[in-house]
This record gives structure tokens, sequence and C-alpha cells, in this order.
């Protein structure tokens, strides 16, 4: 599961990122060709292996090195002795991708002088190479050895002690694989040379991804899944794709918010800004610039938005960081600004690089890119968890799913099952294509993903069946707070809301002059997540009408009439609405099932009713805009024939009269 496309997000691929990897990459081809062409002291300037060894340098100094590397080999064969030969050998092949013709040239410049500190250069390629390779058990004797050659407290010594650490990891990572079996997506999605980035709607229907195009453009492109197959992928739209790049996309779990970096031909605050756009109906807005609280003259990008959109990680090297390029989060405020962000710091960011945050459905997972934390090198994907302490120390995915290449990105669903994400295939050393792939997440991380569930459907009146733009809300029962909010679409009507896992929650689905929708979900219990389809129609406030709404967040003991602290959610709702609608008058009706005495069921349904007006008139509403009712047993929705129907039986309703 090598080569997460690595060079796309972390590193080049997207949005015009390739020029500051290549950079970083040439900085260090620098010093290589610096180290390369440092002064050899000839013993023999005659001799003919010497000569050979110059010729190849010069070649390597003119940009040659494919051409430099047949000379050195010769320079070999004439001595060999020639212990600096075999290191710029090593180093040629190295440079040239070859690894493994370069491990052999390294070994031999070792067994020349293994307890020399002239040897350290070929030390270092050797176990750089096999690193890279992911040959730890290999690697590991060469830097124990090497670590002796070097002064303790050395810049060096810290290094080689690290490298240690990360063959330690990568060895016990081999001996306990993870159970990964990735399958490509469909081959209808491989419209262009390359797919990277994928990210998906929380019922895995809409899946947008970042394709290479021939021409070098890069652009957002979506596919939808009826259930069985992809639709062949089309550009999101053409108010967000340009002739210049863009890439990295984030959406919220509904697919209507869009966050994406672009680097070029935008008008913006640095190299690379992040923006914005919306979808009602079938159409997106025109990007905005998110501002310059997220963005910068420095560097930001790969942006990870919440489920309800109202979080936004990201990537910045920004001041103010633990390291290099960190992990920053920002909160939209109630008059839809974004806050000042704020940087993760310890224990996620290090003192090196982090890269393509991705926070899960569930809001506490984060997953995300580093080289700064212990690994199988490169970048390798982490997971830390949100909880009342700050974040958890980040646990490395494993093998396979990290290797000694880069991985990029993941993105897991939100039931906790199956992750996506980019390969890219090498052809020696150098990056040819990649394709999307999805896999089965294994157990071990399961049980670290707190599974979430999703309500999806349209909200419609209920007379004329016009779609509604109504807000959408999540609340926990045991704290009172909106834990998820989102809009419907206002030509569709759509709308998809987040359910978490391990509580009770309210769901309010409410628009002025209407109604409110109140729905109730015990997920105390609940371990899996799973996908739940409910149109809700709402009913026009009418004076007189039959229409009623059932309170749904109301609890009551078996038997009694004083309201459970958990109702306090549903009650300030019904008093905000009549709050907002002064000249309405509404009746409580109480109900209970078939179960005990008629006579006592009328009066506990009238006493339940009376508590609801009481909390009312406490709350400021006048009394005689509320009326109490009792029904007892006698206006049952559905037949008393089991538990559950008797569980909706016994219920309080409200009406405008």
């Amino acid at each position: 599961m090598a080569n997460l496309v690595a060079d796309a997000q972390i590193s080049g691929y997207s949005v015009g990122e390739r020029r500051a990897w290549h950079l970083g990459r040439g900085i260090k081809q620098f010093v290589f060709v610096a180290l390369f062409l440092a002064p050899y002291s000839w013993v023999n300037a005659q001799s003919k292996a010497q000569e050979l060894y110059a010729q190849s340098i010069k070649l390597f100094g003119e940009r040659k090195a494919g051409e430099a590397i047949p000379f050195m080999e010769q320079a070999v064969k004439q001595d060999p002795t020639f212990t600096d030969a075999y290191l710029k050998l090593g180093q040629l092949y190295e440079f040239t991708k070859h690894y493994d013709p370069a491990i052999a040239a390294y070994r031999s410049a070792i067994q020349l002088q293994p307890d020399s500190p002239a040897s350290g250069g070929a030390y270092q390629g050797l176990s750089n190479a096999l690193l890279r390779l992911g040959r730890y058990s290999d690697a590991l004797p060469y830097l124990e050895k090497f670590q002796t050659l070097v002064a303790p407290q050395s810049a060096l010594a810290k290094r080689i002690a690290r490298q240690i650490e990360t063959a330690r990891f990568g060895q016990e990572a081999l001996a306990h694989p993870q159970a990964v079996d990735p399958k490509p997506l469909s081959s209808v999605l491989q419209t262009t040379p390359s797919q990277y980035f994928p990210v998906l709607t929380a019922d895995e229907q809409t899946l947008v991804f970042t394709a290479l195009k021939p021409e070098g453009d890069e652009d957002l492109m979506t596919a939808t899944f009826n259930g069985e197959t992809w639709s062949p992928p089309v550009s999101l739209a053409s108010s967000i794709n340009t002739p210049d790049n863009e890439g990295t996309a984030s959406l919220s779990a509904d697919g209507r918010t869009l966050v994406f970096t672009a680097c070029q031909g935008r008008k913006g605050f640095g190299s690379c800004d992040l923006y914005m756009s919306h979808k009602t109906g079938s159409d997106w807005s025109s990007p905005e610039n998110l501002g310059p609280a997220i963005n910068t003259h420095f560097y930001e990008s790969q942006p990870a938005l919440s489920a309800d959109g109202r979080q936004l990680y990201f990537i910045s090297d920004r001041p103010g960081g633990k390291g290099r390029r960190d992990i920053w989060r920002s909160d939209l405020a109630t008059n839809g600004s974004w806050a000042e962000p704020v940087n993760l710091g310890e224990p996620v960011n290090t003192a090196f690089n982090e890269a393509s945050p991705f926070i899960h459905a569930n809001g506490q997972s984060l997953f995300f890119a580093s080289e700064g934390h212990i690994g199988l090198g490169g970048y390798d994907l982490f997971v830390t968890d949100s909880g009342g302490s700050g974040w958890s120390a980040p646990t490395n995915l494993g093998y396979p799913i990290n290797t000694a290449e880069d991985q990029a990105s993941l993105f897991v669903t939100a039931n906790g099952t199956r992750a996506y994400y980019s390969f890219e295939e090498q052809k020696e050393g150098v990056s040819q294509k990649s394709r999307l792939y999805t896999f089965d997440l294994p157990e071990s991380l399961r049980e670290r993903v707190r599974p979430v569930s999703f309500l999806k459907g349209m909200v419609a009146d209920a007379k004329t069946k016009k779609p509604l733009a109504a807000t959408v809300e999540l609340v926990d029962l045991k704290t009172n707070q909106v834990v998820s909010q989102v809009q419907a679409d206002a030509q569709t009507g759509q709308y998809t809301a987040v359910l978490p896992s391990g509580g009770e929650y309210a769901l309010y689905v409410s628009v002025p002059g209407y109604l409110f929708k109140s729905l109730s979900f015990d997920f105390t219990q609940k371990t899996k997540g799973e996908g739940l389809s409910l149109s809700v129609p709402l009913e026009p406030v009418v004076a007189g009408s039959s229409a009623n709404e059932t309170l749904n967040n109301l609890f009551f003991e078996y038997g009694r009439y004083d309201l459970a602290e958990k109702s306090l959610t549903e009650l300030n709702r019904l008093s905000l609405f009549m709050q907002a609608n002064r000249t309405v008058n509404i009746e409580i009706a109480g109900h209970t099932d078939d179960k005990g005495d008629a006579a006592a069921n009328l009066v506990l349904s009238q006493k339940r009713a009376q508590a609801v007006v009481a909390y009312l008139t406490k709350a400021g509403i006048q009394p005689d805009r509320i009326q109490a009712v009792g029904y007892g047993k006698t206006r049952p929705l559905v037949p008393n024939t089991t538990d559950e129907n008797r569980r909706l039986n016994r219920r309080i309703e409200w009406r405008v009269r």
C-alpha cells in the first residue's frame, strides 16, 4: 500500500505545490552535489582509476549522472581498494534511483574501512537506501555501527538515533501487519492520467477527487454511486475549475459545502490559499477566499471540514507553530466569519512537517500525515482523538497502510468501516500514475473510530409539498449543547445530518412560520453507524388547524408526571417558538397507552400536559396562550398491540388553536 500520493498533497501534485516540494528536494540534491564534488586527495594522480574517477566527477558536475556511472564503475574495477570511488558510485546509483546497486556499492566501501569515521558517508548512504526500501532489519546493524563512529551529542548522532527508532518500529510493524486488502475503485473513474485525494459525503454516494489532466492541469471531479456502480466523473463546476490548478478538497457531510486549495490564478493572500463554495440545488457558488483570518502570506493548504462545516482544520507554516508545517483549526462564528485559527500543539504537531488532516464525521478522530512522529519512514498516517484533556498521543496506523514510502491522506467513512485513499504507482523511484482505492478498516482501527449514523431526507411544506430551506439541529440532551447544525437545500429541501453514537440526542427541524419537528435518538447502546432516511413534512402555523406535532424529547418516569431533567431541551425549544410567534396560542395534549385504569390514565395525561404548561408559564409565556388537555388512552396513534406501539401512544402533542 505504498505511495498514497505523497507528491500530490504533501509534496507537489496538487495545486501548484510541486514547485515548493521539489525545491526542498533540490536543496537536498544541492547538498549532495556539493559533497559529491568535494576535492579528492589523489595519492597517485596518474593511475587509470583516478582518471576514470575524475571523468565521472566531471560528468556529474555537468548534470550527466547517467553518463557518469560507467566511468565510476570502471574506476572500482581498476582499483578494488578505491574506497571513495565506491562511495561516489553508491551516490550516483542512489541519485538515479537505482537502489540495489547503490546498496552494493556502499557495502563495498564499508568493507574496505568498516571502523573508520571516513566511512561515515557510506554508512549514511547505505542506511538511507535500506530504510527507503523498507529493509529495516538490514539497516539496523549498519545504523548501530554508524552510531559508534560519530560524536555522541552531535546533530548527526541525533539523526542516527531517530533512524534507529524508525528501523526498530518498522521491524515490529512488518512483524504484525494490519489485515488490509485494498481494492481499486471502478475503472470508470480513470478518465485522466492520475486521480487522488478522494472525499465523500456521509452516505458515500457522492465522490469528489483531484484529477491530473494530460496537459498538467488539476481539476476537481465528481461522481455518484447508485449502490452498484460509479457514474463517469465530470467536472465539479465551471465556477470552481479554471485553467489553473484546483485540488485537495474537503466536503461537509451533506456534500453542499466545499473547501479547496488554489495556488495560482486567483486573488489571494499568499502562495496557496483556501477557498469555499456552497451548493444550492445542482449549482456551486463562485468560490470565495476564506479571508485574512485563515489565509496569510504564508502557506495554507490541505483543508478538512467537520461534518457540519462549522470547524476547519488545515495546514500552515505561519509563525506560532510547533514546527515547519503544522495543523491549525478555526471555528465558524455565529456571524458566519472564521475565528482566529488555533495551533493544535503537542502531541499532534511536531518539530517536523504535518500534512493532510482529516476530521472524521464523529468530530473526535483526527487522521493526519506526519514526518515527525516515529513511523516506517517519510510521512506516515496517524490518528488522534479529542477528549476533555485535549488530543491523545497519535497512533501510527501500522503496516501496510503505512510503508517506507510517503503516505499522504486517508478518508474514513462515517460508519467507520471503510477507508478511501490514492495509490501511486512508481517505476524506478519515479511516480507514474495514481488511482483511487478503498479497503475495509481493520478491526483494531475500527475500535478507535467511534462510528456515526446519518439521517437524510427532504423537508417540505406538508400542504403544498414545496421544499423548505430548514435548519436541522442536533442537540445533546445531557448537555443541552448543539453538536451539529446544517441547512436543508433551499431548492430541493434535501438535508443530511450526522448522528453520533454513545448518547441521547434531540433533532429539531425548523423553518420560520412552521411548527418545528422534534425527533429523538437514543444511541447510548449503539456501536455501529448506519444510514437512516426520513422525509420531514412541516405544518404551517395556522390557527384552528388540526395539524399537530409530537414532542418526542419529553421524558417522564412510568406512571409519573414530573418532567425528567433531559426534557429541558424540548421545553426550551417550545418556549423559544412561543416567543418568536407571539400571536400564536397552542394546546398541549397528553396521551397514554391502554394499560391500567382508564380514569387514572386520563388524570395522568392531564397532569403531564399541565407540567409542560407550568414550565412554559414560568419561562414567561402568558398562561392564556397555552391550554393543557388530557386525553388518556382515547386517541391512540397506533393500535396498542405491541410494546413499541404503546410507547408511541404515550406522548405529548402540541397544535396551534
